[in-house]
């Protein structure tokens, strides 16, 4: 069965329209307690956590019911990170965690993301059977009355938890004394817990976008405006800014002069470190096809390798957990320390950054630009009429071969349609940016001249 509801990362949408009703998110949990009964014959433990939409309250109350309603047990955490609930989940042996958050999205939308037992988001064939649960009858013949009906109750320290766990990947000989920090929460689901992570090992912290209202989550702030972190650490005179996404799963860095550092330069600094400390397992890096090719001869300098997935933090994790490496991401500020933890945890990544900054005694500018020499790259996003297969597409074809031929090894060309609309993604990688933007203007007129006039949607 293909997926209708479940996307790269869980359900997303508008909310209280289409796929993001609480009627979906009742049947949603209903489905998440069935199937967890069958494997532990138990009334299964399932943890709900949030960010700070006002549209939460609702998905949230509606999946717990439906939890209830198959006799399951609901312990709520309130608003925080994603990779909160995912360490809440495993660490006390929960049956499930539920987070009911639509990331870097703005307020309207909402969303749900499923993590299993063992802190892991699902896997798309168990994503796929909670759809079938959820469009049968079997979760409404098979809900048991009486003492059976499941309760609900608050983890009121789950906070706490959390802060505790993320400190304790901080390396115990260094001190973040005399450090100081601008921290942008993007009044989202960290809006506590990022301040106090800091403060409590001992940062001067400058916080901002920590005053959510339910409406303001994203707004202009965080890692999707990262410029008014970074203008806040130069105003404050800051050694680095730490701006996160709604829910806290990836991080845009700062660094003292005020420049952004991407999640490609970041990875370069961690998986070098990692390299000469033979920390890296089997010497690979997990990136996605969006990844810089600077950062893929960062790590060939270094007696490394990057091993490359599709786009999406679930396919960096999938790759890891695969072949057994221990550090990925993706240049959005998806980072995955699977030595810490399961999932992208923006805080982690920062403390792994910091980390390196102390030891080495360097401003974090300076080793942002010793880590790689970024090759100049170009993304072209493109509507077109219809959506038909790239192999299908012989002109277009035809000047990817072009551009890959006269690239050769110093460049790279990725085209790919948006996973959602009739989009497509052009990106192209080498030593010339003037020329590579021709290139990729060239790629998507062959796919204009292709499509002219329509045709099959695929």
């Amino acid at each position: 069965m293909t997926r209708k509801l479940f996307g790269t990362d869980g359900i997303r949408g508008l909310a209280n329209a289409g796929a993001m009703t609480p009627e979906t998110a009742f049947r949603l949990g209903a489905a998440i307690t069935y199937q967890a009964k069958r494997r532990v014959k138990r009334p299964p433990r399932v943890i709900i956590g949030k960010d700070t939409r006002v549209s939460g309250y609702m998905i949230e109350t509606a999946l717990a019911s439906g939890i209830c309603a198959l006799g399951g047990r609901v312990l709520l955490s309130g608003p925080l990170p994603t990779p909160a609930i995912a360490h809440i989940t495993q660490s006390m042996r929960a049956d499930a965690g539920v987070v009911v958050s639509a990331s870097h999205n703005a307020f309207e939308d909402n969303g749900i993301k499923v993590f299993g037992a063992d802190g892991f988001k699902l896997p798309d064939e168990v994503e796929a059977e909670l759809e079938r649960l959820m469009a049968s009858d079997v979760i409404d013949t098979k809900r048991p009355t009486g003492i059976h009906v499941g309760r609900a109750e608050r983890l009121d320290d789950a906070w706490g938890r959390y802060v505790s766990f993320v400190k304790g990947t901080f390396p115990q000989n260094l001190t973040l004394e005399g450090v100081k920090i601008v921290v942008d929460a993007a009044h989202g689901a960290a809006y506590r817990v990022a301040p106090a992570v800091f403060a409590e090992l001992g940062a001067t912290v400058h916080a901002i976008g920590v005053k959510p209202n339910g409406r303001n989550i994203n707004a202009g702030c965080g890692a999707m405006h990262p410029e008014h972190t970074a203008a806040e650490v130069k105003k404050r005179k800051a050694d680095i800014g730490v701006a996160l996404d709604g829910d806290a799963d990836r991080v845009i860095v700062i660094d003292d002069q005020g420049n952004e550092v991407d999640g490609d330069r970041v990875m370069a600094l961690c998986a070098t470190r990692m390299l000469r400390e033979k920390r890296l397992v089997k010497k690979t890096l997990v990136a996605t096809v969006m990844s810089n090719l600077g950062l893929e001869l960062a790590m060939k300098r270094e007696g490394g390798k990057l091993a490359r997935c599709p786009v999406g933090d679930r396919y960096v994790v999938e790759t890891m957990r695969k072949h057994g490496y221990n550090l990925g991401g993706e240049q959005s500020g998806h980072l995955v320390f699977l030595d810490h933890a399961t999932t992208g945890d923006g805080l982690i990544a920062a403390l792994q950054l910091l980390a390196i900054v102390l030891r080495e005694g360097k401003p974090l500018s300076e080793l942002a630009r010793e880590a790689m020499q970024r090759v100049p790259q170009v993304l072209v996003n493109v509507s077109l009429p219809a959506r038909r297969a790239l192999d299908t597409m012989e002109k277009a074809t035809h000047a990817i071969r072009g551009a890959e031929k006269k690239l050769g090894d110093k460049g790279r060309v990725l085209v790919r349609w948006s996973g959602t609309e009739p989009k497509l993604r052009v990106m192209v990688e080498g030593p010339d940016e003037r020329g590579i933007k021709a290139i990729a203007d060239e790629i998507v007129d062959a796919a204009r001249r292709d499509l002219a006039g329509g045709g099959a949607a695929t």
